[in-house]
């Protein structure tokens, strides 16, 4: 096993959970460039800026070397948070290659667990990009160059981004399998530009609402700066760093979390209106596409991160890990498929049925792949095709995986709007959203409710369709705590481990501190999360919640 520095005095703990490889990979350095570089060289700052999309798909990013393969940066988020909700199984015939199965199984989820540790120190990474830019600008200077102002803006909402993200990984849920209220209310400690190292060693949990204003503050700096910038709606075209549509995509998100439906529908609405005439949901043919589908960025993506061929290697990368249709990389072995109860939820009519294998494979739908009919034949039921192989090239990983990933897309912000809009208007005004939205997925889309609860279930179901492996249904399911059903008639789950049936939340939603970070930060004594490793055990019984 390798040490693990410690996020904020890069002190040595020992991780103690391992899982063992038989497959190598040559990692790449980082290109990030680092705070004292940023300091000494102006070129530098616009490097370390356009670098944030290159950190967040590094693999092996904390290690620097293969220790663990869900050391991915920012995917791992994307396939962790669809493996917690339940959407996402092993197909293949060794569930053991799925080194995520542990977000899903509950089965190692500690304090000195990997699945603890990298999470906390990924986005503290992250966090430390964005402050080594923000400590070099003063955003009160008045004389600033619209440059300057753009790699501020750029930054702010960054950090608002990894913040938000720690809070909703880290602020516990109340839930029946495990205790949590010792730390109700508690996020995690906030690290800006100007703490300092003796600080670190004492900095408490921030309330929910004092991160709430910390992250609201950000991006009030974020809009400002922003705002009427030309280079900022050069960024809208580019779409690699946080833009102006971004930063109040983020706000939405945060303002969601919140309860605050109003003001979310507000920002929701700002983010669709600021991509202009990019805000268009992505089309059929689009999503389906052999060589490019959900591989290259389309109009409405407003931001994404891409994979350089020169800067990847042949595991620890997005695509190996989620397309169906890879022969390199882990998913070739793990098969990744949809819930079947998710995927049944869709209507015969939905376009995103084709993104999945139907168990009448052709019968149902000429599918559209790189690959043959007779590789399709021999996959197993509901494999996901929806994260294609760019330019279809399923075998060289440095092309088919040199691919583009969503962070954010405008559809993400309909459906934030939807929800929000029926929470704070009235159902009706929400559904009417709603149906819209889904006219560009199933033209017989006909659910309707008058109910506040079940309508809220409905726009989270279809976030977790049209998001699926992207993970941003996660938050919404840990605020709305829907329950979660893995063992019920004829589900797809492929092991005891996996079916799992939790009311209310996961209690591996509310992810434990590391025990690095709470040795080394006297604040976080008696203040972590209880440990959820095996809170409930597989299987539950059939269609029933475990006690």
């Amino acid at each position: 096993m390798k040490k693990m520095k410690n996020i904020y005095a890069l002190m040595a703990a020992t991780a103690v959970l391992g899982l063992g490889s038989c497959i190598e990979e040559t990692f790449p350095e980082s290109d990030t460039a680092t705070a004292e570089q940023v300091s000494e060289s102006p070129s530098a700052l616009e490097g370390t800026v356009n670098g944030i999309s290159s950190q967040m798909v590094q693999g092996y990013l904390v290690y620097g070397e293969q220790e663990h393969e869900t050391d991915m940066g920012y995917p791992q988020f994307m396939i962790a948070n669809t493996e917690m909700l339940g959407d996402m199984y092993p197909g293949g015939s060794n569930s053991g290659y799925d080194w995520y199965r542990s977000y899903n199984t509950m089965q190692g989820n500690s304090d000195r667990s990997y699945l603890s540790f990298l999470p906390w120190r990924t986005l503290y990474m992250f966090v430390k990009t964005a402050n080594s830019i923000i400590s070099n600008i003063d955003v009160n200077d008045e004389s600033l160059s619209d440059e300057m102002r753009y790699y501020a803006g750029a930054a702010y909402a960054d950090r608002a981004f990894q913040y938000y993200n720690l809070m909703v990984y880290f602020e516990p849920v109340e839930n029946r399998y495990t205790n949590c209220s010792a730390v109700k209310g508690l996020t995690v400690p906030i690290v800006t530009e100007t703490t300092t190292e003796d600080e670190a060693k004492n900095n408490p949990r921030a309330t929910h609402e004092q991160m709430m204003e910390f992250i609201l503050s950000d991006l009030n700096i974020a809009d400002r700066m922003l705002e009427g910038n030309d280079l900022a709606a050069y960024a809208t075209a580019n779409r690699m760093v946080p833009c102006l549509a971004v930063s109040y995509g983020i706000r939405a998100k945060v303002l969601l979390w919140d309860g605050q439906y109003a003001e979310a529908a507000k920002y929701a609405r700002m983010a669709i209106n600021a991509m202009g005439s990019k805000a268009k949901m992505m089309t059929a043919d689009e999503m389906e596409d052999p060589s490019s589908g959900f591989a290259s960025a389309t109009d409405g993506w407003m931001w994404y991160l891409h994979y350089s061929p020169e800067s990847m290697g042949n595991l620890c990368n997005f695509t190996g890990w989620m397309s169906g249709e890879a022969a390199w990389g882990y998913s070739s072995r793990t098969c990744p498929m949809i819930d079947k109860s998710l995927y049944d939820h869709m209507g015969f009519s939905d376009v995103r049925r084709h993104l999945f294998l139907d168990p009448k494979r052709n019968d149902f739908y000429e599918y559209k792949s790189c690959r043959t009919k007779d590789y399709l034949d021999g996959k197993p039921d509901y494999l996901a095709l929806k994260f294609r192989c760019l330019e279809g090239d399923y075998n060289t990983y440095s092309i088919g995986g040199a691919v583009d990933v969503p962070v954010m897309r405008v559809e993400e912000m309909m459906l934030i709007e939807a929800e929000a809009v029926g929470a704070s208007q009235g159902v009706a005004a929400g559904m009417a959203l709603l149906k819209n939205f889904m006219k560009n997925r199933d033209a017989a889309y006909n659910f309707t409710t008058s109910d506040l609860r079940e309508f809220q279930l409905e726009v989270l179901t279809q976030m977790r369709l049209e998001g699926w492996g992207e993970g941003w249904a996660f938050p919404t399911a840990k605020r709305l705590k829907p329950g979660v059903m893995q063992n019920y008639e004829g589900t797809n789950a492929p092991a005891d481990i996996f079916k799992i049936n939790c009311e209310g939340i996961k209690p591996n939603w509310n992810i434990v501190i590391p025990n690095s970070e709470v040795d080394a930060n006297a604040a976080l004594e008696g203040k972590n999360n209880p440990d959820p490793t095996q809170a409930v055990q597989g299987p539950s019984p059939v269609g029933k919640y475990a006690e």
